[in-house]
This record gives structure tokens, C-alpha cells and sequence, in this order.
């Protein structure tokens, strides 16, 4: 009909439909009901209700009549057994379509039975069924206790059947799927990671024997379901799953592909890297040549972008080329691995040359980037992957590394200072293990190659001269707080630790460096007051034995040229950090059985033992620091009296036989020893009291044995 007619078909078919919601009001029985309930669903189905017409209809029958039309299983005469079932579920799926009712109570209890249909088997005439169920559930997961109450009531273990069995409406399984991981990923992995790996499973084996668009459409589909945690190596499934998936990445960027094909593949392959690392990628020629094809093709694809003069250019490949920085990062590690290296020596040659040039691109693209640019996450991704090149190459570049620092720093420092919110966004994270709610710390990941430029003359001027020292200062008291402030989880190294490491190590080059700034510049002096502080909570935990060494070591150090800072003027709170520092610097060594021999040789405790690679020369620095400070803090031997010091390096030398003690060690120990015996009575009556002579004379130490002597 048109005109008129379908005027008057319209008016027919609402007519009916308001006389059916007035039977609905007012049935006596079962056979009016039903009939008005036929119409009713008929309607709803032809999409020919609105939203005041549902309203309607939920408020003539409300929740009760579907709920007992979903239990009833006395069908209609005639009708098949799931008629009253199947009615029940239209009209759910009718309410659902109100965000409102779509989050009530009543449709949040009914998840279990919609999860029952669409892993049910699927007769011909009861698709509609499972097409209603399927609405349900994605208008439960638009509301906000949806996603939630889906995942705690098993709707993800029936969508991965669903999708895996290949039953009818499979496709809308998987786009739920989709949906549920991206707003709650970590809890669905952890409550149903069999079944989603069922679902890796089957997806990585249609995308390794697909042969047509289809792999190129999987290579979108599958980093959804990739988890970061738990590994998929550490699973037998999981394992063969990344084969697969090596084998069909391997395949497709062996190819000759266009761009829309190549990116997706690539964007892969870096979910890849952000979960397994370089893991999934076999050793052996095959391997390696792949590994480096990879990298190769990002850093082809980071110069292309990144070197275009079009902004609207780049824009548009964003998300790509942040996976470009993904896989260029692994390249970097993979260039500097040097146990089981998946790569040879000339392919690592070629990849740090590679790697070089499309560096210059990025560093290219951070000198064009505008004030009003800079909170965007494609900045701090390329900030941060330049900081990851930084922290391992300052030979190459170093000229345009120069040039780029003011801006590196003001940028750090415009995030730090205004708590730039991280953004959950693919450009911000790069694989970073930091939550979205945390904010974008750019610092974090400049600070290797900063402690590696402070050391150079030309580098660390400008660092200086653009405030950077002072910056770091703040810097390392708000990750303090962080520290402070976390679980005390002690054996996992957090960023916040490594991060306080690393500042340390920049603050040690300045004071070997710069003597002059560290006096002047007030923040030091706050820097100070926080060390004091700092240590004596560390040092009890011998998991952050490489952070207290750290901290030991670098406040000695400022001590000695802070001398006349009231902070270290015999105070409270710098006994106690002095305390600590001789409790680190003594705690070191013991005397140990030496195998197919007599006597006890001196040996690194237990305690550090799996940390003194880290600590060892921080330890050396320690000992010259404290010999240096002595001199000038009249207070400090009486600290070394109370800490017993002497009293236990006198047992721990008379007990050790002197072959075990190498000369480093000897001297360090001397250095000390020295400044004890010529500045305090006290401490030379100890001394001598405890065979000082002999264990010099028998050590070598004649410096000491000379002091001794003379007075």
C-alpha cells in the first residue's frame, strides 16, 4: 500500500496492537492471553514497537508473565515445546532495548538461562530463540553492572562454546567476546582461560590455514585475545597456539602485501611481543631471519610515516607505528642479548644501522611536535620508545639526542608536574605493565639514557642549564611516596624502585661531575633530608638490598660536600642514617668454610650474594665515602663504636685467612680503618685492643700499620 493505504495500515496495525495491550491488562484467561501475546511478539519482531509502545507493554505484564513463560514446558496444543519459551525470550528482548531495563535485576538473573540457549543445540524452527538470547546479552553488557555480572554468571565460558562448536550465531559470540575483553580482560582470563584459549586455539588455526581475506580479518581479531598475563608460553595449548600464529604471520609478511594488509599483521605481531616477548619466535635461521624481517619492516614503516611532512599522514597511522615501536624495542634487546641470541652478529649490525635511521625519523618528528601536541599518547609512545634507544645507544645520534633534549625535558617535566592521566590508549602503553589509571611517567623511561648522558660533558651541561637536575630531585621524592605507598610486596621489582635506582645512578655522575651544582641547588639539600630518611626503612628488607646499596652509597657521597648542612649537624635523623650505612657497608662479608681447606675464607655473605653483582662497586663507593666523611662529622666514629664495627671486622680478619682477601677489598677496609685511627682515640684503643698491628702487618695494610705506630 502507499499513500492513504499504508496511512491506513499503519493506524490498523497500531489499533490492534493497543487492543492487544488492553487484553494483556485485562485477560480472564489463558487462550485471550496467549493470543494477545502472539500479536504482541508478532509486532515486536516486524520492529514495529517504539519506545513508548514497550513501555507499554512492560507496564501491562511487567517481568512475571516472561518468567513464567520461560519455565512453562506445557506448550500451547499443536505448538512445538519451546513455544512459551520462546515468547518469554521476545519479550525480554524487547525490554532489553530499554537501557534502563536492560540493567534491572530481573534480566541480570535471567544471564544463566540466555547462556543456557545459545550454547543449546539449535533446532530449525528456534534460531529466533538464540537471535533473542544473543540481544539480551549484548544490551546486559552496554549497561554498567553488565559486564561484571555477565562474566561472574559463566557467560564467557558459554560464548567461547558457542563460537567454538560453531553453532548458530556463532559470529555474535565472538563480537561479544570482544566486547567483554575489552572492558574487563584481566578477569575473564581469570576465571575462564581454558575456554578462551579454546578460542586462540581455533583462531589461530583458521588463521594459519586461511588463504584469502579471512587471515587478514583474523590478524584484527586475535590480539583480543592474546593475554598479557598469564603467559601463553608457560601453557602446552598456548605454546602450540604461537606457532601457529608464527607460522601465519611468517607467511603473510614474506609477502608482497599493501598497506591495509601489511598493518594489521604488524599490529599483531606486536601484541605478540607486549605478552611473550620475543618467545614465540623460534631460534634457528628460519627464526632469526623472521625476527629481523620484522624489525626491519617497522623501522621501514616509522621512516615512511614519521619522515612525511603531512600531519594528517601520520595521524592516520598512529596505532601502527606505535606497534612499529613495540617491535623495534624487542630489536634493540635482541641486539644487545648475548645468551641463546636469536640473532647473528651481522643481522644484529644491520639492525642497529636500520634501527638508526629510523630513530632519526622519530627524533625528526618530536622537533616538529607543538606545544598543544603534547598530550597526546602517540608523543609519549614515541617518547618513550626514543628513551628505550637512549637507555642503550649514545654513540649513534648523539648530535640529534643533543638538539632534542630541552625538549625531552620540558616535556617530562609538563607531565610530571601537571599528573598527566594516562589515557587507555594502544599509543600510550607500548606492553608498559602500568595500569591506565596510573599517570603517563615519561621520566621513568628517560632516566637510563639521562644517567648515560649526565657522564658527558656536552649532554649534562644542557641538562643542567634546562633544569633537569632539580626535576629529577622532585622527581625522585614523589616516587619515593610511590614506593612508600605500595603493597609490601617485596620481591617484585616495581617501577617506582627502579626508577628511584636509576636517579640515583645520574645523581652519583652529577657528584663526581658537578660538585658545584649539588651545593648550590636547594634541591639537594631536600634530596638530602629524604636520604637520611630513607634508608633505615630500606635497609631491613633484603629484597631491596640494590635500592638501599643506592641510596647507602649516594647520601655518603652528598654528605661529604653538604658537610654544613644543619641536617647533618650531629642530628638524630643522620646518626640513624649513619647507623644504616655502616649496618649495609658491614653486613657485606663473612668468614666461610673454604672447601679442601682448614681455615675460613672471607666471603660475600648469603644475604647479598645473588645481589652484589648490582652492589658491588656501589659497595667500593660506600667504603671511600664513609673514610671521606669521617674526617668531617667528629660525631661519626662513636656511630661506628655503637654499630661495632671494628669489633667485627677485627673478628671477621683474625678468623679469615689473608689469601682469601684480595687487595681491593684490603684497601677499602684500610681506608676506613685509617680515618678511625687518626681521628679518634677511642677507635685506635679498640684497634689496638683487638690485635690492630698483627692483622695489619698480616694483611698488608701499611698505611694503618704506620698510623698505628706513630701514635
Amino acid at each position: 500500500p502507499s499513500g492513504p493505504a499504508m496511512a491506513s495500515a499503519s493506524g490498523d496495525r497500531s489499533g490492534a496492537l493497543r487492543k492487544c495491550l488492553t487484553v494483556l491488562r485485562d485477560a480472564k484467561d489463558d487462550n485471550e492471553l496467549f493470543a494477545a501475546l502472539l500479536l504482541v511478539t508478532k509486532a515486536v519482531k516486524a520492529g514495529e514497537v517504539d519506545a513508548k509502545t514497550r513501555r507499554q507493554i512492560f507496564d501491562a505484564i511487567g517481568f512475571t508473565f516472561p518468567n513464567r513463560l520461560l519455565t512453562s514446558r506445557q506448550p500451547p496444543a499443536g505448538c512445538p515445546e519451546h513455544t512459551f519459551r520462546a515468547l518469554g525470550l521476545t519479550l525480554l528482548a524487547c525490554f532489553c532495548t530499554d537501557p534502563e531495563l536492560a540493567g534491572h535485576s530481573q534480566i541480570l538473573n535471567k544471564i544463566p538461562t540466555f547462556n543456557d540457549i545459545v550454547v543449546s543445540p539449535c533446532p530449525p524452527d528456534s534460531t529466533s530463540m538464540i537471535d533473542d538470547a544473543y540481544q539480551c546479552l549484548s544490551a546486559v553488557l552496554a549497561t554498567a553492572r553488565g559486564p561484571r555480572e555477565l562474566v561472574t554468571k559463566g557467560t564467557v565460558s558459554a560464548l567461547c562454546q558457542a563460537y567454538v562448536s560453531s553453532t548458530y550465531g556463532a559470529d555474535r559470540a565472538l563480537t561479544l567476546l570482544l566486547g567483554l575483553l575489552a572492558v574487563a580482560e584481566a578477569k575473564c582470563w581469570q576465571r575462564d582461560s581454558p575456554h578462551l584459549l579454546a578460542v586462540l586455539s581455533k583462531l589461530s588455526s583458521d588463521f594459519l590455514k586461511a588463504e584469502d581475506l579471512t587471515k587478514f580479518e583474523l590478524c584484527e581479531v586475535l590480539p583480543h585475545f592474546i593475554p598479557l598475563s598469564p603467559p601463553l608460553t608457560q601453557d602446552s595449548q598456548g605454546s602450540e597456539c604461537l606457532g601457529r600464529l608464527y607460522k601465519g604471520l611468517s607467511h603473510i609478511l614474506g609477502s608482497k602485501l599493501s598497506h591495509s594488509q601489511r598493518d594489521p599483521a604488524l599490529k599483531l605481531a606486536a601484541c605478540l611481543v607486549q605478552a611473550c616477548g620475543s618467545d614465540w619466535i623460534p631460534a634457528g635461521s628460519a627464526g632469526s631471519k623472521f625476527l629481523a624481517l620484522l624489525v626491519n619492516l617497522a623501522c621501514v614503516e616509522v621512516r615512511l610515516t614519521l619522515e612525511e611532512p603531512d600531519p594528517l599522514a601520520v595521524e592516520g597511522k598512529k596505532e601502527v607505528i606505535t606497534a612499529c615501536y613495540v617491535l623495534i624495542e624487542m630489536g634493540i634487546q635482541e641486539c644487545l642479548r648475548e645468551e641463546k641470541p636469536l640473532l647473528e652478529d651481522t643481522q644484529k649490525m644491520q639492525l642497529m644501522r636500520i634501527m638508526e635511521e629510523a630513530f632519526g625519523a622519530v627524533i625528526f618528528y618530536l622537533r616538529q611536535v607543538k606545544q598543544e601536541e603534547l598530550q597526546d599518547p602517540f608523543v609519549f609512545a614515541s617518547v618513550r620508545v626514543l628513551g628505550a634507544w637512549m637507555a642503550e645507544e649514545t654513540s649513534c645520534l648523539r648530535q640529534e639526542i643533543c638538539e632534542l633534549l630541552p625538549f625531552l625535558v620540558h616535556y617530562a617535566k609538563k607531565l610530571f608536574k601537571e599528573g598527566s592521566p594516562a589515557v587507555s590508549h594502544p599509543e600510550a602503553e607500548l606492553g608498559s605493565s602500568e595500569g591506565s589509571g596510573s599517570a603517563l611517567d615519561a621520566l621513568r623511561f628517560l632516566l637510563p639514557g639521562f644517567c648515560h648522558l649526565t657522564a658527558e660533558d656536552r649532554p649534562r651541561d644542557i641538562l643542567i642549564s634546562e633544569g633537569a637536575p632539580a626535576l629529577l630531585c622532585e622527581y625522585f621524592l614523589h616516587q619515593w611516596e610511590v614506593l612508600m605507598s605500595e603493597p609490601v610486596a617485596w620481591a617484585r621489582l616495581t617501577s617506582a624502585e627502579m626508577s628511584l635506582q636509576t636517579a640515583c645512578g645520574i645523581f652519583l655522575n652529577l657528584l663526581v661531575t658537578a660538585p658545584d651544582l649539588i651545593r648550590r641547588d636547594n634541591a639537594f639539600s631536600s634530596l638530602m633530608d629524604l636520604l637520611l630518611k630513607s634508608l633505615p626503612l630500606l635497609l631491613p628488607h633484603n629484597d631491596r638490598l640494590v635500592l638501599a646499596a643506592n641510596v647507602a652509597t649516594l647520601g655518603l657521597m652528598m654528605a661529604r660536600i653538604l658537610e654544613s648542612s644543619a641536617v647533618l649537624q650531629g642530628t638524630q635523623r643522620a646518626k640513624e642514617f649513619f647507623g644504616a650505612a655502616v649496618r649495609f657497608l658491614s653486613q657485606a662479608h663473612t668468614a666461610r668454610a673454604e672447601p679442601g681447606s682448614d681455615g675460613l675464607a672471607l666471603a660475600v655473605s648469603a644475604t647479598y650474594a645473588s645481589a652484589w653483582p648490582d652492589i658491588r662497586e656501589l659497595w667500593f663507593l660506600g667504603m671511600q665515602a664513609l673514610a671521606g666523611c669521617l674526617p668531617h662529622f667528629p660525631w661519626l666514629p662513636q656511630i661506628l663504636l655503637q654499630e661495632r664495627w671494628l669489633q667485627d671486622l677485627s673478628e671477621l680478619l683474625t678468623r679469615s685467612t689473608p689469601a682469601s682477601v684480595d687487595f681491593e677489598l684490603v684497601a677499602a677496609f684500610q681506608g676506613v680503618l685509617v680515618e678511625l685511627a687518626k681521628g679518634s682515640k677511642a677507635c685506635r684503643d679498640v684497634i689496638l685492643s683487638h690485635h690492630g698491628k698483627e692483622w695489619a702487618n698480616l694483611y698488608g695494610m701499611a698505611a694503618l700499620e704506620q698510623c698505628l705506630c706513630e701514635q
